[in-house]
């Protein structure tokens, strides 16, 4: 063997006892392959029928396009595709395993066994190129802090490979430990075909003035076209072709089947909107590339086609939510859900109760429903008790009975303390003082968290500002982390349902999960627990 293979050797058993570096983490075997000239990382992944990325990973110290001669690590499996760039007599053949590989083997399984061990008690996640501090504390909710103090060596930074504590695990926690690692191809271009429903020729001979103070759609669909904006320039400026091609649905049916008749929609990579359910469907019926649906629409349950990707959770999904944070979190005192009594909240409060019920430390679960319209203070002190723990969930958005039950409830004596729960933050929530939710530590579900801190939300609010002359609205940035998470993932290379497997995201304000079927619709599970602090800030509790 060289030299230079012996000292990478080396290093590699060195780094692996010592940090558990990624190298040595692969489930495949390796050996040592010799870049020829002409060749790139990208092209000898093609060859070996693996990921650009992942090679990458596997040779952190190497670049893109290496070097003739270069040595690097591979997976132990035979090719007999030819690279392009080399006589068509070469190819890459596997043999024997080396003394060297076993030596690799010998550390990997050592590695392996210490990390099980890790596992029994810690969240483990191991170190990718592009990770940040920011990327994982957003993901897991923990703070730099905890990362550090955890993991002293990470004073120095984070390094690709290493192996990290996230945080402890308690009793029966459900942990995802999977984001996704945005990934950008070489040479990679991508065309967008954006639907929506712009009405121009309707207002046509209306001022600007006019029509967004008097059309709540012209502000969504506006708003969502320029964070939509923001997003292919930030991807264009990361290298990527992107060509957005941008069409006005206006606001029928017969408008998408003209487009659909005189366009080829599936020249795109990729088809965001239209903005109506019914619209989504008829185009996904009509194409062969992804169909994204950018809104929240009590018609997406019904989707069947396998084209369409819902980027809004399911209401149902929430609730799920809610009831597994209290099932990790809630280990003694009381639990009371308050409905109004409508066939809709008692659908919710009876199904909550029967899931809690059945949890192993939970044993009882009050229900308390309106007398006369409303639910007397008197009701709630018989139930709630004093220096301990009382949980309240309410499965009503009816304006009255929530105002009713908050303000029974911020009046309770001293000694006993409640909080709040709710898996559907409606207008009737938005009606309420937040100093009157703070004092109940009023916890929700969420489909949107922003960190006004962050420093990606400072960004895109910096560019949006730059662009438009205004700061971004709730369309615009969800326009905006919609059209990314999409872009840069199809920027990866890979087919879009493919990359829905490899783990959740986070954008500015929005999280997403994908669940996707082979012949199903893809959905979005992504939420936030979240709640209010008595200094009316928000904190992310998972």
């Amino acid at each position: 063997m060289g030299i230079k293979y012996m000292k990478h050797l080396k290093f590699f058993v060195f780094l692996c006892i010592l940090t558990f570096t990624v190298s040595c983490g692969q489930q495949k075997k390796y050996v040592e392959y010799k870049v020829k000239e002409g060749e790139t990382m990208r092209s000898i992944a093609k060859n070996l029928d693996i990921k650009t990325k992942d090679l990458l990973r596997l040779n952190p110290d190497v670049s893109r396009k290496p070097d003739a001669n270069t040595v690097i690590v591979v997976p132990n499996k035979k090719m007999t595709k030819t690279s392009k760039k080399v006589k068509e007599t070469e190819t890459i053949t596997i043999t024997e395993e080396t003394t060297e590989e076993k030596t690799i083997n010998e550390v990997k399984e050592t590695k392996d066994n210490l990390l099980e061990e890790l596992k029994k008690n810690f969240v483990v996640y191991e170190v990718k190129k592009g990770d940040t501090f920011y990327s994982l504390t957003r993901f897991y909710n923990v703070t730099q802090e905890n990362l550090t103090s955890l993991n002293p060596e990470l004073s120095e930074g984070l390094k690709t490979g290493q192996i990290i504590k996230i945080k402890a695990i308690e009793d029966g926690e459900d942990v995802e430990n999977s984001i996704y690692e945005d990934f950008i191809e070489d040479d990679i271009s991508l065309k967008v075909a954006l639907l929506l429903p712009f009405k121009t020729s309707e207002f046509d001979s209306i001022s600007h003035k006019n029509i967004f103070s008097k059309s709540t759609l012209a502000n969504i669909v506006t708003d969502f076209y320029l964070g939509a904006e923001v997003a292919v320039d930030s991807i264009r400026k990361q290298g990527v072709n992107v060509v957005l091609n941008v069409f006005d649905t206006e606001k029928n049916s017969t408008k998408i089947r003209e487009i659909l008749a005189e366009n080829d929609l599936d020249k795109n990579d990729v088809i965001i909107g239209p903005l109506y359910s019914e619209e989504a469907e008829i185009v996904a019926g009509k194409v062969k590339k992804p169909v994204v649906f950018p809104v929240y629409s009590k018609q997406q349950s019904k989707f069947s086609s396998s084209k369409l990707i819902k980027t809004a959770p399911e209401k149902e999904i929430f609730r799920d939510e809610l009831v597994a944070y209290i099932k990790d979190n809630f280990n003694t005192g009381n639990l009371i859900v308050v409905g109004d009594g409508n066939s809709s909240s008692n659908i919710a409060s009876n199904g909550i109760i029967q899931s809690l019920e059945a949890h192993d430390s939970i044993s009882k679960v009050h229900l308390l429903k309106p007398k006369n319209g409303y639910i007397d203070k008197e009701r709630f002190l018989k139930i709630l008790k004093p220096n301990e723990k009382n949980w309240v969930i309410l499965t009503t958005n009816d304006n009255v009975m929530v105002a009713d039950a908050i303000n029974s409830l911020i009046s309770l004596p001293d000694s006993t303390s409640v909080k709040v729960f709710t898996y559907d933050k409606g207008k009737s929530f938005d009606r309420i003082d937040n100093l009157k939710l703070a004092k109940i530590g009023f916890t929700y579900v969420s489909d949107e968290y922003i960190d006004e801190a962050s420093h990606t939300t400072q960004l895109f609010n910096k560019q949006y500002f730059n662009k438009n002359k205004a700061l971004p609205s709730y369309y615009a940035t969800k326009g905006f982390d919609i059209t990314y998470d999409i872009l840069i993932r199809l920027a990866s290379g890979e087919n879009l349902k493919a990359t829905f497997k490899e783990g959740a995201s986070f954008r500015v304000e929005s999280k997403f999960d994908y669940t996707s079927k082979l012949f199903g619709v893809s959905e979005n599970k992504g939420l936030f627990i979240v709640q209010y602090n008595d200094d009316l800030s928000l904190t992310r509790l998972k």
